[in-house]
């Protein structure tokens, strides 16, 4: 994929905000099995558009289930079930969101929009838009919302505040990450004069599970592999277990972060099994290996430090191949 420059992405924003401004009504979606920044991104226009009188809705695809881990982003409650989002939106905007097949049963609406902006910080996104705001330098979806916000004139309010800070953390790995930078501070200063609730959010975002998770997280990390020719380290977790610790796969999202901090590995994946037998692959690296090219090789997509994909085939399958690609300790 092309980088864009920066004057690129300057204009595609403009762009952005003149569809915006002119439309009647604004539909937003973000991919299937959202995560924190596509959640974020998505909830902080949601909030802003709501607050300055524009209509809008907000939705994601089946299942339309979120981790209990972002109960404290407010605006759940309102978003609109994927059967009840317009079928045909003059203007339609999606978060995070890499591919039209991201979209899920949401797809035939994004293809029916009047105007499609696409916002995005994955170098993978196949600029499937009429209007394509992708940065791959953006630390997250979040950071160009924020930014749109800011084009569009439109004062920020609590709730949105609170969901891009949510945004920006979970991407930045708590600030951990390359992507962290001294524009990330700046965003993440004027957030927080919202009154976001930095310790609260912090918690249930990252630290706090139930017990049950804790015994499927200690059945994770007994079965954990460690290639060390390759700096690999992974593990998976089958539909058994979720039925035996009665914990559902969107509580599992974090176990991949405990499992990186693995001192001898580089890359570090998860491999999750759907219900329909399909399993879900996650995978993190340092920096040193980019995993969104192993992820795009497998029909999936990400950036350098996160990527993942979906695949048919079995878990040993799947790990075997991922372990080929990556190269020889030196």
């Amino acid at each position: 994929m092309t980088q864009p420059s920066a004057t690129e992405v300057d204009q595609a924003l403009d762009r952005a905000v003149g569809a915006i401004r002119g439309a009647p009504d604004v539909a937003l979606a973000c991919h299937v099995s959202p995560d924190g920044d596509a959640l974020g991104s998505m909830l902080g226009l949601f909030h802003v558009l709501r607050g300055s009188g524009t209509k809008c809705v907000a939705s994601f695809p089946t299942p339309f289930v979120v981790a209990p881990h972002y109960r404290e982003l407010p605006g759940l409650d309102r978003l609109t079930p994927p059967h009840e989002f317009p079928s045909d939106p003059a203007v339609m905007v999606t978060f995070d969101c890499g591919a039209l097949g991201r979209l899920g049963d949401l797809e035939p609406s994004a293809k029916a929009a009047t105007e499609l902006v696409v916002i995005d910080h994955h170098i993978s996104n196949d600029r499937y838009g009429s209007i394509n705001v992708v940065d791959p330098n953006a630390a997250a979806s979040g950071s160009l919302v924020y930014r749109l916000v800011r084009m569009l004139g439109l004062p920020l309010n609590r709730d949105a505040a609170v969901c891009l800070y949510a945004a920006l953390v979970c991407d930045t790995g708590r600030f951990q990450y390359d992507t962290t930078t001294p524009a990330v501070f700046s965003m993440a200063r004027e957030l927080v004069q919202h009154d976001v609730p930095v310790s609260r959010l912090s918690r249930t975002l990252f630290e706090e599970h139930r017990f049950a998770y804790l015994r499927l997280l200690g059945d994770a990390l007994s079965r954990a592999h460690l290639v060390p020719e390759r700096r690999f380290v992974w593990t998976a977790v089958t539909q058994g277990d979720l039925a035996k610790h009665q914990v559902t796969i969107e509580e599992v999202e974090g176990l991949i972060d405990i499992l990186r901090r693995t001192a001898e590995a580089e890359v570090t994946c998860v491999v999750k099994e759907e219900a329909d037998g399909t399993v879900r692959v996650s995978l993190r690296s340092l920096g040193e290996v980019d995993v969104r090219t192993i992820a795009e090789s497998e029909g999936g997509g990400g950036h350098r430090f996160a990527a993942g994909f979906s695949s048919d085939d079995g878990v040993d399958e799947v790990v075997g191949r991922i372990e080929h690609k990556l190269p020889i300790a030196r």
